[in-house]
């Protein structure tokens, strides 16, 4: 399958890129920077720097991949977790305006299959974003994954559990693959407990 994975490099974009490429998936790792495109070169994929909130640029992009599949892991978080409300805004705008060009791309390029993250809580603030990100990819036929907390290597929770819902990073990214020929609807992924 070909994929355009948007989030690259993220805490879970990584994961996922990684279980791609080392499944065969012929895949296009999107990332904002520059200085990460040998990052996902080394995995084996095509490095694709672009900003999503760049339109035409993003279209150009997808539609030359030509992927089956476009998932959407892009988050803008920052280093630490008491930042969070800060970067509400800016996370808030990839959830609305990025996932829109994002959708676009992937009908330009007639992509069979998008699924998009999402979380399994509602944080202050972002009920509105996360509702509307939701309904753009649902309309579009896609898949909404609601991911419980991350914990684990390179997450806000290296050495603690968040509350519940929450899912081990490496689990995320594990059971994301399981969801690339899934029907349209919401998914959660989430610890037993957090269900």
């Amino acid at each position: 399958m070909r994929v355009f994975l948007a989030g690259a490099t993220g805490v879970i974009g990584a994961r996922v890129l990684a279980l791609l490429a080392g499944a065969g998936h012929e895949v296009a790792g999107m990332t904002r920077s520059a200085d990460k495109a040998a990052t996902i070169a080394a995995f084996g994929a095509t490095p694709v720097v672009c900003d999503v909130f760049d339109a035409p640029a993003l279209c150009e992009s997808v539609v030359a991949f030509a992927p089956d599949l476009v998932m959407h892991q892009l988050t803008d978080l920052p280093d630490r977790v008491d930042q969070i409300p800060d970067y509400a805004p800016r996370n808030n705008r990839i959830r609305t305006e990025g996932t829109r060009h994002l959708l676009a791309a992937a009908a330009a390029a007639e992509a069979r299959r998008f699924l998009a993250q999402s979380i399994a809580w509602t944080p202050p603030g972002s009920g509105t974003a996360i509702a509307d990100h939701e309904r753009h990819v649902l309309d579009a036929g896609g898949v909404v994954i609601r991911y419980g907390q991350f914990y684990g290597p390179d997450t806000f929770y290296c050495d603690d559990l968040p509350a519940p819902p929450r899912i081990h990073v490496d689990d995320a990214a594990q059971r994301t693959m399981a969801l690339l020929d899934a029907p349209s609807g919401i998914v959660v992924l989430a610890d037993d407990e957090g269900m």
